[in-house]
């Protein structure tokens, strides 16, 4: 008998820059999803999630550290993160970044694994749009953590600080994929009435109450 399909495939939730980076992707992507299959499940008295942390290039770097996610992780309740099974921070190199742009994040689940990779963000801060101005939404998206729109020699530019970038990968990065990763756990995912807009308006959803709740609760 064959393996049940909810045990072999593998989803992505998304190029996640698409909607929210400003350029699109789709090479990187796939090539990443094809060398994620093969992660293991944690054994049984694994502690989780497992952290795997690339060293990243000169430019670029990741505004996160493992010890600062695993705060965060905290602050939510348990059965949002008790099934994510792996966080890697992955390198990017400048030839990567430079083709494929400020790819920021995506989900992977199958075969017992649940994986949350999170992309390095430029040492410079900046965040490039080139000649397209952003749209409103992407702009709403970012407007919590009030980065600065330039427009300077025909290219767009979303100019951050250190402290702003690291709340926006934490508050909102971060909780839209575990948002991804519970939206799995009811496998609407292996439904083919499943829309994929669906699927990104709950993690945003998710992101965006979590991230409230988190920002109150500190204040």
């Amino acid at each position: 008998m064959g393996q049940n399909r909810k045990e072999t495939a593998w989803k992505k939730s998304r190029k996640f820059g698409d909607v929210k980076g400003g350029r699109k992707r789709p090479k990187l992507a796939d090539n990443i999803f094809n060398r994620q299959h093969n992660f293991s499940a944690p054994t049984e008295n694994e502690e989780t999630p497992i952290f795997i942390v690339d060293n990243s290039s000169r430019d670029l770097y990741f505004p996160v550290t493992v010890d600062e996610i695993k705060e965060f992780l905290k602050k939510l309740p348990s059965e949002h993160t008790e099934n994510l099974t792996h966080i890697w921070l992955r390198k990017m190199t400048n030839k990567e970044y430079e083709k494929e742009g400020s790819f920021q994040g995506c989900f992977i689940c199958g075969s017992g694994v649940n994986l949350i990779v999170l992309y390095p963000f430029p040492t410079d801060l900046k965040m490039e749009f080139g000649n397209k101005k952003p749209s409103n939404k992407t702009l709403k998206w970012y407007s919590d953590y009030e980065p600065e729109l330039i427009h300077s020699k025909g290219n767009w530019t979303l100019k951050w600080t250190e402290e702003k970038i690291k709340r926006y990968y934490l508050e909102s990065l971060l909780l839209h994929e575990i948002g991804h990763q519970m939206d799995s756990v009811y496998q609407r995912y292996w439904s083919p009435n499943y829309k994929k807009q669906r699927a990104e308006n709950y993690a945003d959803n998710f992101a965006y109450y979590w991230g409230n709740e988190i920002r109150n609760e500190i204040e």
